[in-house]
């Protein structure tokens, strides 16, 4: 029996990938994944869903190759009715912090995460940079996030595929420092204009995540992104930078290649040749056009 994957995830040190035994028995593991550590592994038999809050899927139920959620439309639904992100939870006790997180020149999202949660929800969607703008009750911490978006103009979602644009050409720490304090500002001064008075103000302070994710020591153009894993289709390369759900790899042959970590949950993985040639669909972002297939 093999190990299934069940995704990235970004502990304070570092990011780490996740695994099961594949017929739900046991207890799971972890990676520890490290700049400049040589990665292979190759797909098997078909993908199958991850299951919801922790428990497995009760089918398991095979699921689309190319789908970023890896679970099937029971599952899904389990797991969306107990999420803060769709609005299905209106009485948790616990505080919540509102954030401003940047990703790119223009490209910023106001959000909110349990305070136990602590930064994890930052780095799990890449944010390059974020401050914390408040905390307090759910509810409140709801409204000023609605609140924001609306003032500032900025959206509640951020496509992957938009923040993997610009992570090649990053600004350096001051610049991106200096927007995100601009928008702070603003955000601070509509307080007596829509923020609940339950809501906690906190005081700007910039956390940059470009040295955590490797992306200040690896900037460059990526020449392409896996879409999908098939049986038997491998990846391989050198891990350079990580940033929400992706892995950039130096391979043998075709550059620097995103992998999106959501991808290859729900497979069963095993080993492969580091420095073979990729055997996955990517699409090519770097160099003459975009184009669907294998390099």
């Amino acid at each position: 029996m093999g190990w299934q994957c069940t995704g990235l995830s970004w502990p304070h040190d570092g990011p780490v990938l996740g695994w099961r035994r594949s017929d739900g028995a046991g207890r799971g593991r972890v990676s520890v994944l490290a700049y400049g550590r040589e990665l292979g592994f190759r797909a098997e038999g078909e993908r199958r869903c991850v299951g919801a809050r922790g428990n497995p899927c009760p089918v398991p139920a095979v699921v689309p190759v190319r789908s970023t959620g890896a679970r099937c439309p029971e599952c899904a639904r389990l797991d969306r009715a107990h999420s803060v992100a769709a609005d299905t939870v209106a009485d948790d006790p616990r505080p919540y912090r509102v954030y401003l997180a940047w990703f790119g020149p223009g490209m910023v999202k106001v959000g909110i995460t349990r305070e136990s949660r602590e930064s994890a929800r930052l780095r799990e969607q890449g944010a390059v940079v974020f401050t914390w703008l408040g905390r307090g009750p759910l509810m409140a911490a709801r409204r000023t996030e609605e609140v924001l978006r609306s003032a500032l103009g900025v959206p509640d979602r951020i496509p992957y595929a938009r923040k993997r644009a610009v992570r090649g050409e990053l600004p350096g720490v001051a610049g991106r420092a200096a927007e995100v304090e601009g928008l702070y500002r603003r955000a601070v001064a509509l307080e007596g204009a829509g923020w609940p008075e339950t809501l906690e103000r906190l005081p700007f302070e910039a956390v940059d995540h470009g040295g955590t994710f490797g992306l200040d020591a690896a900037a460059g153009v990526t020449a392409g992104v896996v879409t999908g894993l098939a049986d038997g289709g491998a990846v391989g390369g050198r891990l350079v930078a990580a940033a929400g759900p992706d892995l950039h790899l130096e391979t043998a042959a075709d550059g620097v290649v995103v992998l999106d970590t959501r991808l290859i949950t729900g497979w069963d993985l095993a080993g492969a040749d580091t420095r073979a040639a990729l055997s996955v669909p990517v699409l090519v972002t770097g160099g003459a056009g975009v184009q669907d297939g294998l390099f």
